[in-house]
């Protein structure tokens, strides 16, 4: 029967084989509880249960977080199970075929019982008390105290973790799909940890029930040894002793196999590589460390009655060995500096004589460098956060950066060049554009910044200082004060926040710089694919690429976003053919984009509270645009002073009410206040009348000029 011909309950079962091993294996418990089981068969058991041990051992060995190995609270159950119900169904056998002989109970309990006791039914009873008190009272109790606290400090820190999430997320870092994963990521780990609580538990119980299984077998046997088969006391403690204690050792000591498992889990700290690397590399990693043992053991061999060969051969080894991590060390320095070194002309002349001085090379275009358009440069202190080897999250926020920008502002931002500076300070950074600082900070990393947003009540012990992006009073803290501050109204944010939270503002405040040619290309090739006619029939043949660029940028600088290149292409077109003016034809555009640049400055209702001019003050500049032109040159000083003392009164109540300050002129007066504004007042936005959609609903706030 093929694929096609398949029923569909039978493709189901094969499409889910997976699925059923769990139902499988609780039949399976329940049949070696219930059904007596031949001694072959609870060989084939005994050893699968040895090598699932195994198997879990070194998965738990192998695996690089505890969430690599989620299933491990249920693999714990299970086994224990398995071991509970092997112990039922040999309990069985040993009772009613024991007076067969030794190997009544198969293969694998004799083996137990022969070699790893030699016969000897004292030593194999202790033995299997040791083996059961370590299991019982070292390694499960510390495992289940290790997964208890694990649990505990997992769910304390949910909300925290929840919160940097969502941060992260409004910050435009991450995306949904990456904020719903680590979401599900810190809920899976609380619960994780209190699973292993739990499943500790049934180790704890397994161990107990390990003892007693063994006491009723001896008991049991040697009564039903000498009361049924008739039996001496002598035979009967042979067989029924040897095989109670090794039914107890082959299930005792997968037991304590899988709680080793279970307490390298839960005990591991996080990493990118698995728990033999971590303890090879960080045990064994100092010289010194091994020089100061190697002595110390040497020191004890030449005791008076000390194994003094066996403790010298181990000092001898362990001096080797440090020996040779030194050497490996310094081969490592040497070489660093050798290529560092190493540059043209900077090998010796032929037949080994002496070093000849290496000719000046003519200069080539090749030493004209390139200035990047973006770049960060940061202390040797904050190099963690960009060196990717070291898992620098600041790599990371600048490509969340990058994309957000493109989806709010409608164009790629150039890639930002990060190096580091020596002559910056230890903690200092620096953002430049073109070549030329536009912003720098100091930024501890380790440390937080609590911002106080104007309701944060009380102070917390730090260094005070300024946020660089906004200019808010701040403090920095240690990372034990965090919760303490979010508390108290502050906004904490770590230093890869705070630096990459100054460059989304600089980015974002200097967009229009960043608008070169290549990106208005790469803008109309983008919506070439779409309509290309629309593009095709402007750029060149309409206006060029460059009177194009200038009207962005004038958008930019006025922090319009230019996501609706298509709406900004067809009106060009429509009023291209009335004037070629870069200003005009802004103008123009921002009309068609009038509902998107409401739409941002007030995301929700309907009514817009707004500035306006006195009808006195706008006459005059209206007479000073006439004699003046539409140049902020023209206004005469005195009243330009006092329109911008007024307008920022204005934008102070605007700002207290928690509103975007906004001023509403005339058409042929915006162009002029823009400007003449824009540098004292990067806050305030100057629209036009003509810029307001119909459905809005004005209410003036305040009037500049009116006295």
């Amino acid at each position: 029967m093929n694929a096609l011909n398949m029923p569909p309950w039978m493709k189901g079962l094969s499409g889910n084989g997976q699925a059923l091993a769990a139902p499988i294996l609780i039949i399976m418990l329940l049949a070696m509880m219930i059904l007596p089981l031949p001694a072959f068969v609870l060989d084939l058991f005994f050893s699968f249960n040895i090598a699932l041990s195994i198997i879990v051992l070194l998965t738990s060995l192998y695996t690089v977080k505890p969430l690599d190995f989620m299933a491990f609270p249920t693999v714990l159950l299970i086994s224990t199970m398995l071991r509970l119900a092997l112990n039922v169904a040999s309990t069985r056998v040993v009772l009613t075929e024991g007076h067969t002989g030794p190997d009544a109970a198969g293969k694998v309990i004799e083996a137990f019982g022969h070699f790893l006791i030699g016969g000897n039914y004292t030593v194999g009873i202790v033995v299997f008390v040791i083996l059961t008190i370590i299991n019982f009272v070292v390694v499960t109790k510390g495992a289940g105290r290790i997964a208890e606290v694990g649990a505990r400090f997992a769910l304390d820190a949910m909300p925290g973790k929840q919160m940097a999430i969502d941060a992260d997320l409004n910050a435009g870092l991450i995306g949904e799909p990456e904020a719903r994963r680590r979401r599900n990521e810190v809920s899976q780990e609380a619960e994780f940890y209190g699973a292993m609580d739990g499943a500790s538990k049934y180790v704890r119980g397994d161990a107990i029930a390990g003892i007693l299984v063994t006491v009723i077998n001896i008991v049991g046997g040697l009564l039903v040894g000498m009361i049924q088969h008739d039996m001496g006391f002598a035979d009967a403690l042979k067989n029924y002793v040897l095989l109670a204690i090794g039914d107890g050792l082959v299930a005792q000591i997968p037991s304590l196999i899988i709680s080793i498992a279970a307490g390298i889990v839960v005990s591991r700290v996080a990493s990118e590589s698995d728990i033999g690397t971590q303890v090879i590399s960080q045990l064994f990693a100092k010289p010194q460390v091994m020089y100061i043992t190697a002595a110390i053991i040497g020191g004890m061999g030449l005791i008076p009655g000390m194994p003094n060969l066996v403790f010298i051969l181990l000092a001898a080894v362990l001096g080797g060995s440090g020996y040779l991590l030194q050497k490996k060390e310094k081969d490592k320095v040497a070489a660093a500096a050798a290529k560092e070194a190493a540059g043209p002309g900077g090998a010796g002349g032929p037949g080994g004589g002496a070093q000849a001085a290496p000719e000046q090379e003519e200069a080539t275009w090749q030493d004209v460098l390139a200035v990047d358009t973006l770049g960060l440069e940061v202390g040797y202190r904050l190099i963690p956060l960009v060196d990717k080897t070291q898992g620098g999250e600041l790599l990371k926020r600048i490509k969340g950066i990058r994309k957000k920008f493109a989806q709010e502002v409608g164009f790629l931002a150039p890639p930002v060049h990060i190096r580091d500076n020596l002559e910056l300070k230890p903690s200092a950074y620096r953002i430049t554009l073109k070549g030329v600082e536009v912003g720098t900070g100091e930024a501890f990393n380790g440390q937080f910044l609590a911002i106080n947003p104007g309701m944060a009540s009380g102070t917390l012990p730090g260094m005070v200082t300024t946020d660089p992006a906004f200019g808010l009073p701040a403090i920095w803290i240690d990372a034990s004060l965090r919760d303490q501050a979010t508390g108290m109204g502050y906004t904490v944010v770590d230093a890869g926040t705070v630096v990459a939270t100054h460059l989304n503002h600089l980015i974002t405040t200097h967009a229009s710089e960043l608008l070169g040619r290549a990106e208005v290309q790469s803008l109309l090739d983008h919506l070439a694919k779409e309509s290309p006619k629309l593009v095709e029939d402007l750029v060149p043949k309409m206006l060029s690429l460059s009177a194009l660029q200038k009207v962005l940028q004038n958008l930019l600088a006025e922090g319009v976003h230019i996501r609706d290149m298509r709406t900004i292409i067809e009106t060009l077109a429509e009023f291209t053919p009335h004037t070629q003016d870069p200003s005009d034809l802004t103008a123009q555009v921002r009309v068609a984009l009038g509902r998107a640049i409401v739409q941002q400055l007030f995301p929700t209702g309907g009514e817009l509270s707004v500035m306006t001019l006195d009808n006195r003050l706008e006459r005059l500049l209206m007479q000073a645009m006439q004699t003046g032109g539409a140049d902020a040159a023209g206004i005469e000083p005195g009243l330009a002073d006092t329109i911008a003392q007024q307008a920022a009164s204005a934008t102070a109540q605007q700002e207290a009410l928690g509103v975007t300050p906004v001023l509403l002129v005339p058409g042929a007066l915006r162009p002029l206040l823009s400007r003449f504004l824009r540098r004292a007042l990067p806050q305030l936005k100057v629209l036009s009348h003509a810029e307001i959609p119909e459905t809005k609903t004005i209410r003036v706030t305040s009037l500049v000029g009116a006295q």
